[in-house]
């Protein structure tokens, strides 16, 4: 076989593996989510976490340049190299399939939390209810602790950096009863792309490549726990949304911080309210009056935000990213962000000191 033809040929073979491997997620788990990604995550978080600017914003950048670079010179050749050219650009992709999945992207196919942690996946309208009240009365008490005052939003007093540090406290806590979901080398950076981010509907990512969690800077600070503390549960090995979300959570309300716990209970609140809208509007309503105005001026504060940025482009992502994940085992797409409320719900009967 020609080397041209050898990337483009180990694209299909990637292509055929992870068609079998989602099969064997038993598998994963031990061999790469347990053994192999922990010494390849804790690696580059060493590496790149020295860094105190985003290194794989930089690299994305630079390979953006280089990619468009390459078009433009090509622009011209296509009528007469275009096999070529194909080729060429299909072996790019097989070394970037191939980087994502090693580094990082093995671990869609991991076993479900709910498995590992055994917690059931389903929960009744009064399971909802119980444990909505229950956060309604967790938020209330540290929003007015923190404020003195049942009207006043919580204003954060962190910087992005302090945040980042302050998160390893959540996490050290969790781990104490959940040593999967210990953390250590923290990297997590201020995206370079905020602005970008925030366009396209996005409060932060992982880049698989350097294993830092990248968080948008641009949004209200009191989101900035459970934003990073979501990414952070990525770093660590899972790449379910709705997984992340239920460990960032668990970090933020177990941090010693009450500006942290807040930051976890009203965004736990605030899906749950989610849920409550679609299923039951009058319960919904019931709801909304007995939480303290302070809280709902911190909601009306993210709607703000979000709704400035707003424009066909984040229509457009959101879509694109649903695809993506469906195309990764999870199926459920971006409503996989919603399905947190499944875990909490479920996970707290036995846990009732949340």
């Amino acid at each position: 076989m020609q080397s041209k033809y050898f990337l483009p040929s180990f694209l299909l073979v990637q292509i055929v593996v992870l068609q079998i491997i989602p099969f064997f997620p038993e598998f994963i788990e031990q061999i790469y989510s347990t053994g192999f990604y922990p010494i390849v995550s804790n690696f580059l978080r060493n590496i790149f976490g020295r860094i105190p600017f985003s290194a794989g914003d930089c690299i994305y950048f630079i390979v953006i340049l280089v990619l468009a670079k390459w078009f433009w010179s090509k622009r011209k050749s296509w009528k007469l190299e275009w096999k070529n050219n194909i080729l060429s650009i299909l072996s790019f992709v097989s070394v970037f399939y191939f980087l994502f999945h090693v580094l990082w992207g093995f671990n869609y196919y991991r076993q479900p939390l709910f498995e590992k942690m055994k917690i059931e996946n389903d929960y009744t309208d009064i399971d909802l209810l119980i444990f909505t009240k229950k956060l309604i009365l967790k938020t209330n008490a540290i929003q007015l602790q923190i404020t003195k005052n049942k009207q006043s939003k919580v204003v954060f007093p962190y910087t992005q950096e302090q945040v980042f540090e302050m998160n390893l406290n959540g996490y050290k806590n969790v781990s104490n009863n959940y040593p999967s979901f210990s953390y250590t080398n923290l990297s997590a950076k201020k995206s370079i792309f905020s602005l970008p981010l925030t366009y396209m509907g996005f409060g932060g990512y992982l880049n698989p490549f350097t294993n830092e969690a990248q968080v948008n800077y641009l949004m209200p600070m009191y989101n900035s726990p459970t934003t990073s503390c979501h990414e952070m549960a990525h770093q660590i090995g899972y790449a379910s949304e709705s997984e992340c979300n239920f460990i960032g959570f668990l970090a933020s309300v177990k941090n010693d911080n009450l500006y942290f716990q807040y930051s976890g209970y009203s965004m736990a609140l605030r899906y749950c309210l989610g849920n409550w809208q679609v299923r039951n509007e009058k319960v919904f309503k019931q709801l909304l009056k007995k939480i303290h105005p302070g809280i709902l001026k911190n909601y009306q504060e993210s709607e703000d935000f979000w709704k400035q940025y707003q424009t066909p482009i984040e229509t457009g992502f959101h879509t694109f990213y649903d695809n993506f994940l469906k195309l990764n085992q999870q199926k459920d797409g971006m409503e996989g962000y919603s399905k947190f409320v499944n875990l909490m719900v479920n996970f707290y009967p036995k846990n009732q000191d949340l």
